[in-house]
């Protein structure tokens, strides 16, 4: 099994889990409810936080949030939604109604959001990043060895052109040679897709 068929197994094999919690959720199932808490409140909160400026309030908002998802869980659409984006939707609605209700317009600042925002990227974007990671795995295993080597100690182990070329016993032009036709041929495949 290839670098991006184990990256797409993964990710789908998250989104998949994500969904069967939904739809347990959807159930009435108390214990899904507070595994979906466990993966997506440190997200949401941040939504809340950036939203409402406030990290009680943000706090009471996310409350509310997961209250809403509670009693709305039979209405997600899979087909339609991926399963943060629908939450994220929600946590943005349920902050502006809060700021709303408040009279409050003003932001947090943004070094208390840095302090206390996740700094983990959103589910979506980890699925992202890895679909993009498995396509370069894909397209770097298409190349010649002699540009596979050397891109890969290049990149990925940090050797200069200068140590890759003594190292294969090459001359320098020939090492940059190579990895100048095999860089051409990833973006080519990249561009592809």
């Amino acid at each position: 099994m290839g670098a991006s068929e184990i990256s797409r197994t993964d990710t789908q094999r998250a989104r998949d889990s994500l969904l069967e919690i939904m739809a347990r959720v959807a159930n009435s199932d108390r214990a899904a409810l507070e595994k979906l808490y466990e993966l997506t409140s440190s997200k949401l909160f941040g939504i809340c936080l950036r939203i409402c400026g406030d990290r009680s309030a943000a706090e009471d908002v996310l409350q509310e949030v997961y209250i809403k998802v509670w009693h709305r869980a039979d209405q997600y659409q899979a087909d339609r939604y991926s399963p943060i984006s629908w939450l994220a939707v929600i946590t943005r609605n349920a902050s502006i109604d809060w700021l709303r209700k408040n009279g409050r317009q003003n932001y947090a600042n943004e070094e208390a959001i840095e302090i206390i925002a996740d700094d983990a990227p959103l589910s979506d974007t980890v699925i992202e990043e890895r679909q993009q990671k498995a396509r370069i795995m894909n397209c770097l295993e298409q190349l010649e060895e002699e540009q596979k080597k050397p891109i890969r100690s290049a990149f990925f182990g940090g050797y200069t052109y200068a140590a890759l070329a003594k190292k294969i016993e090459v001359p320098l032009s020939t090492m940059k040679s190579r990895i100048r036709r095999g860089l051409m041929s990833l973006k080519k495949c990249l561009e592809d897709g």
